[in-house]
């Protein structure tokens, strides 16, 4: 099986940009702002997205699951304040989920969080615990900067983040570290900021004793860990510095990096320098990169290309990278396969 740990709901109707534009408004205007039961999608609707999307997509370039979750970059966390979070991450959980209910064998859950600059995370927890015990989501994406490039709040090793560290530990859930828009013109949102934020997260984890506290604590940084598999050797030596034990040791119990890298050169790169139990497949497709490879004739996204051509893996870690190691990270994910009979 063909697991993508990456994908997010980036087609939606345009009924819920529609929407979400009017809650905007409304943060200025109360009068333009809309309620929640106001955004009409029909099934048809979604499935039409999907089905001319994502799916058409995956059927084309062989992969069978994907973990999707709300559009990255309509996350926003930095407008409004957590009652505008709150509204906007429960609409759009929801349709994630009824993605996942209309096509079951195709897509499984994973939460955005109600975060807001200078709100205490632990009020993200009403919203985790209902995505995991009603909707069955397999894992949330966390965001380290909800200011939107301005790094306004404090590094994930920071006790203000434990309460939701707690919920992920009780429900063995991994939480990719995702940040969204950037509202900071000195950061392109898709090329600068979300890489930025991946190669932060890791230094911040680094730095910290963090998973001292939470052993079983799993964190999934996307975009192949953005800087951190090309400077491996200076994260090594920083952490040697630093009197912190091997990498291997200190973060690879917990820490993992998805193969969204858009090219051979660079999963040929992730998958010589990252030992291939941290490595999951992923494409976030449709996502940041959705052009042709002029060098190639490909897609830049369509990454299971790359996994199949690189000389570094063997069968066996193809099938690690590919579902084994989604399985064992997602543990909730691997329960709901096994109660299929997959």
């Amino acid at each position: 099986m063909i697991i993508d740990v990456h994908g997010h709901y980036t087609t939606a109707p345009a009924a819920l940009g529609a929407w979400r534009d009017l809650q905007i408004a409304g943060l200025k205007d109360p009068s333009q702002a809309p309620s929640a039961s106001a955004l009409k999608i029909s099934d048809d609707e979604i499935r039409e997205t999907i089905e001319t999307n994502q799916l058409k997509l995956m059927k084309q370039r062989g992969s069978d699951l994907t973990i999707f979750s709300p559009r990255a970059s309509f996350m926003a966390h930095h407008i409004g304040d957590f009652e505008t979070s709150s509204t906007w991450a429960a609409i759009c959980n929801e349709l994630c989920y009824r993605v996942s209910q209309l096509f079951p064998e195709h897509f499984i859950p994973a939460a955005m969080l109600p975060q807001s600059p200078g709100v205490d995370p632990a009020t993200c927890i009403p919203e985790l615990v209902k995505c995991v015990e009603q909707y069955g989501n397999v894992g949330i994406n966390l965001n380290p900067d909800p200011s939107g490039g301005h790094w306004t709040s404090p590094p994930l090793s920071d006790r203000s983040w434990y309460p939701i560290y707690e919920k992920m530990v009780e429900y063995d859930i991994p939480a990719m570290i995702h940040v969204s828009t950037s509202c900071n013109s000195c950061f392109h949102t898709t090329g600068a900021h979300y890489l930025n934020a991946d190669t932060t997260a890791f230094m911040q984890c680094l730095t910290s004793d963090l998973f001292k506290d939470f052993p079983t604590l799993k964190f999934l940084i996307p975009h192949g860990g953005g800087a951190v598999p090309y400077h491996w050797g200076r994260f090594r030596g920083l952490a040697q510095e630093l009197k912190k034990p091997l990498l291997d040791e200190h973060l690879l119990n917990n820490i993992f990096f998805d193969t969204c890298v858009y090219h051979q050169p660079g999963i040929d790169l992730l998958t010589n320098v990252i030992p291939v139990k941290n490595i999951l497949f992923a494409s976030e497709m449709i996502g940041a990169v959705r052009g042709i490879d002029p060098t190639t004739g490909h897609y830049y996204d369509d990454t299971k290309r790359y996994i199949e051509a690189t000389q570094n893996l063997s069968e066996e870690e193809r099938y690690q990278v590919y579902e084994g190691n989604a399985r064992r990270v997602f543990t909730r994910l691997d329960t709901a396969l096994k109660n299929k009979g997959l």
